[in-house]
């Protein structure tokens, strides 16, 4: 009986043991994602790449492992190089713009130009809510409510200060004067227009920016600006304000007198860093080049990028947009002789540089309007306007897009390039053939880019295609940030041609 009992025992311990095991799940392993496998697909807008080179001068589609091998790259997909999902969209202003810049400033708020000719002047629009609404902050005149303080401008232009939060709003008006307006709340008042009139006619193509200078008298920056004289042997002149704008000294040539004659006149946005120097690209007589000062713009040197890759012909050819970086490095991007939009970076205030970068998404065959803002140390969105089919060929998706170039360890041997068109192939921002050679409807001379504090680029374009030159800003819904930690930036609302307001 005790027998019995034991063998009873051992076979409800022997049943209990084998039903934990029936019950077992089995363990699946886990499939290991690849580098650009994400939790969704990736858009027809988006693409990851390598840049092109001087010798193999085209984009290497990074998701192409065959093709990454074969031109022999060395994939490093980790740390800072690692691929974030990006998804780009644009949103109407209901506004008008002609040569859009933009800037944000510390609160969130964006600001863009809306151009309105004679009798009403630039106003500057206002976003609070990441492009969702926008309305007009003027400045406004006297005369009526809705005319501007600045009466006429032909070159309208905003910038902000990073240094103090600054609204600085740079109008010129009939090639022979400019006034300069602020703000130190977000446009909710501005200062009176001061005169910053040249001893030089013409007065054209004006930028303006500011950096940290033991040289300022009133506040801690030194505001300088630079314009072009029409004359491309006479090149750029430059003036500097030690008292936040109020007053100006006179105008100096922007380049060293032992490289006179210059051989062009016209230069890209003027940009300030935190180190106290300040930089503007334009073409030297060899290629494509930086000028610098240390000395609140009282001397200039220049500093050719390449010789190896020239600029575009045509109307834009002096265009090389420069920014600097959190840790004092330069980057410079242009149109080369290809129509194709190059890069480079000097980690040594523009005394050296690296070799130059074809940075358009692949597909892309003809491109304009170079532009470049940089945030934390190697982090760089580069914009521009691309087309892959001409409208004069006939093809079913033609037209002109607006593009953001972004790289986040820009300092990489072969760095990864994200890029984003901010509108769909069938909704092109021009059908002009030729638009980025061209003075092109809204865009007009040049575009701009800018990065928030939360890491978000931003991309000041214009819709031409519907007939309105109704400015349109461009951004990522998701995507990296370019500030701060290296992490994916919150949501944003899809966008598009229904955002829309003008027409």
């Amino acid at each position: 009986m005790r027998r019995l009992a034991h063998l009873l025992v051992m076979l409800l311990l022997s049943s209990a043991m084998t039903g934990c095991m029936w019950w077992k799940d089995d363990e699946v392993a886990e499939e290991e994602k690849g580098p650009f496998e994400f939790d969704q697909q990736v858009p027809i807008t988006t693409w990851y790449h390598y840049p092109g080179t001087v010798a193999e001068p085209w984009a290497v589609d990074a998701t192409n492992a065959a093709g990454v091998s074969a031109a022999n790259i060395t994939a490093n997909l980790t740390g800072n190089s690692t691929p974030y999902f990006a998804n780009a969209t644009y949103y109407g202003t209901g506004y008008d713009t002609f040569e859009p810049t933009i800037g944000v400033t510390s609160s969130g708020a964006i600001f863009f130009t809306s151009w309105n000719g004679l009798g009403d002047g630039t106003h500057i629009i206002r976003s609070r809510d990441q492009g969702q609404t926008w309305e007009d902050v003027g400045p406004f005149g006297s005369i009526d409510e809705d005319s501007g303080q600045t009466p006429n401008s032909n070159d309208p232009y905003i910038y902000i200060d990073k240094f103090t939060d600054r609204l600085v709003k740079f109008d010129m008006h009939a090639l022979a004067a400019m006034f300069v307006e602020y703000s130190d709340n977000d446009g909710d008042s501005w200062s009176i227009p001061y005169p910053v009139e040249g001893y030089y006619v013409t007065q054209d193509h004006q930028s303006i920016a500011s950096m940290p200078h033991p040289n300022a008298i009133v506040g801690e920056v030194v505001y300088i600006y630079c314009i072009n004289t029409g004359s491309p042997a006479a090149g750029a002149q430059c003036s500097r304000s030690l008292t936040g704008g109020h007053t100006w000294d006179v105008q100096r040539i922007g380049y060293p007198s032992e490289h006179f004659p210059q051989c062009s006149g016209l230069h890209g946005q003027v940009v300030g860093g935190i180190d106290g120097s300040v930089y503007r690209g334009n073409p030297s007589c060899e290629g494509p080049a930086v000028y610098r000062s240390l000395d609140g713009g009282y001397t200039w040197t220049e500093h050719t990028i390449t010789t190896e890759v020239g600029m575009q012909q045509g109307w834009h050819s002096h265009e090389v947009a420069t920014a600097v970086d959190d840790g004092g490095n330069v980057h410079a991007t242009w149109i080369g002789d290809g129509m194709m939009p190059w890069y480079a970076y000097s980690r040594d205030q523009g005394d050296t540089w690296s070799e130059p970068m074809m940075i358009a998404a692949p597909g892309v065959n003809e491109t304009g309007f170079p532009t470049i803002f940089a945030g934390a140390e190697g982090r760089v969105v580069l914009g521009y306007i691309g087309e892959v089919n001409d409208i004069e060929s006939n093809a079913s998706v033609s037209g002109w897009s607006g593009y953001m170039a972004i790289i986040t360890d820009a300092f990489a041997e072969r760095p990864l390039i994200t890029s984003v068109a901010v509108n769909h192939p069938g909704d092109p921002l021009d059908i002009t053939s030729d638009c980025g050679n061209v003075r092109c409807g809204g865009f007009g001379d040049f575009i701009d880019v800018e990065i928030d504090d939360e890491g978000r680029p931003w991309i000041a374009l214009a819709h031409n295609a519907r007939g309105y030159e109704e400015a349109v800003i461009g951004t990522l819904m998701e995507g990296p940030t370019l500030y701060g930690e290296l992490t994916y930036l919150p949501v944003l609302p899809v966008g598009g041609n229904s955002t829309l307001k003008m027409g």
